[in-house]
Formats: structure tokens, sequence, C-alpha cells
């Protein structure tokens, strides 16, 4: 059977779906991931939760060491990454609660170490082809599980990484729109691209909470109203993650 680490992020900081779990500290040579991994079994999946701003969400999204925490669960032997993540809608379409398997991202990160490789060996140049970042095959069982569920759900989706913790202008949220992308966060570009330069297959599932602030008919974002729209409907995302937890062999 697969292991699969679990990243969660707002609103999921420590999900208690775990069977017996025990806590393990993990040092990396980039130093101490966000937390202290929780690792258990769900049925009979091996499973790793790492709580990406901290148990108690006191880590910021630029401040979180990306690079410690993908390695942490390569150190761990994780064949496959779900990560779970807030994010605002850029869409009329993308409402609040929908879930988003994402398939592309554009990163606007400009503070962020983003690669585990800061010099070449000579004669071995690491480019890491990223043209499709999330990986096809958990996309496909999380996109089997969400119609087995009946969840409402979008099968794919650009997301626009920022910076934080700010929230955009609406300048910059009608310019993400422009550009293509469907739903904005802070955090999964990094994940991805450390998580493929270290050939750990990645997919997230995204849930839209909010319409960042483009739409001048709705309530600008707020982190009230992320909190708000995420626990009422976190269900709907641990109960993806249980059924397609199986899937991944």
């Amino acid at each position: 059977m697969a292991k699969i680490g679990i990243i969660g992020g707002s609103g999921l900081e420590d999900p208690a779906i775990l069977k017996s779990p025990e806590k393990t500290e993990v040092e990396t040579p980039y130093g101490e991931p966000s937390s202290a991994l929780t690792t258990g079994k769900i049925d009979d999946t091996d499973v790793v939760i790492l709580s990406r701003h901290g148990k108690k969400h006191t880590i910021p999204p630029t401040q979180v060491n990306n690079r410690a925490n993908i390695y942490a669960l390569k150190q761990m032997k994780c064949d496959y990454i779900i990560s779970t993540t807030a994010c605002g809608s850029l869409r009329e379409d993308i409402e609040r609660g929908d879930l988003i398997i994402l398939d592309q991202f554009i990163d606007f990160t400009r503070l962020r170490k983003i690669s585990f490789f800061e010099s070449f060996p000579p004669g071995d140049l690491k480019h890491t082809a990223m043209a499709d970042p999330f990986s096809g095959f958990i996309r496909d069982k999380l996109i089997e599980s969400a119609k087995e569920l009946g969840v409402k759900f979008h099968q794919q989706g650009t997301v626009v990484t920022i910076e934080g913790p700010r929230f955009s202008t609406r300048a910059e949220s009608r310019m993400f729109k422009a550009w293509g992308a469907d739903v904005i966060n802070m955090t999964i570009a990094p994940e991805a691209i450390l998580a493929n330069e270290l050939e750990i297959p990645y997919g997230t599932i995204a849930m839209s909470t909010d319409y960042d602030c483009w739409k001048t008919d709705e309530e600008s974002v707020s982190w009230q109203e992320i909190l708000k729209i995420f626990n009422q409907n976190v269900h709907n995302v641990l109960d993806l993650i249980l059924k397609t937890l199986p899937k991944l062999k």
C-alpha cells in the first residue's frame, strides 16, 4: 500500500481522521517543518499529516518553510502528497463552498525559496519540467471520488499564488482574473514546484471561500468569512480525502 502525505491548510491544521495517531519530530537539511508530523492509519492506508501553518495557525504564508515541509514528507517515504487549501474565486460560477481539483498554477510569489537546486553539479543541470504540475493520477482519483460523493466541484482550475498575508487590491484581483486564473491563494505554487523537484506526485483539493475583491456587488474577502465558509464545508474535503485514499495504490 502507498503512504500518503496530507498537507492541511487553513481550517485543517489538525484533522482528527487517524487511527492511533503518533507525533513524529523531523529535522531536514532545510530546517524544521511547520509542525510535527502526525502519523497513523486511515483504514489500511499509512498517512502522514503536516499542518502547513502550524498546529495553531501561527505561520503566515510567506514564512512557511516549504522546502522543509516537502523534504520531511520525502524523508517519511510518502508516495503521494494531497494538499488542501482555501482559495478565493475569480469566476462567477465557482461559488462559495465549491471544491476545485487544480490542474495549473501561476506563481506570483517573490519571497519564497522555491527550489532545492541552488547550485548545479557539473554536467547535471536540474531544470524540472513543470508543464502539468499536478499529478494526473491523483487528479483522476479525486475527480472519480468527487463524482461518487456527489459534491459540487470543478474538474480543473488554475490557481494564482500570491504573497501574503495581505489580500489583493481590486486592481490586482481584476488583473489575475484577466490572466485566466480561476482561483487565488497564498500557498500552493511553491509546494507543487518543490514536490515536482523531488518527484513526489502532488495533488490539491481547493475550496472556494470568497470572491476575493473583484466583485463589487459582494463583500471583499475577510479572514472571518474564509473560516466561516471553510468550517461549513470542511466535511466535503475530509470525505473526499477518505474516499480517495484507497484508490492511491
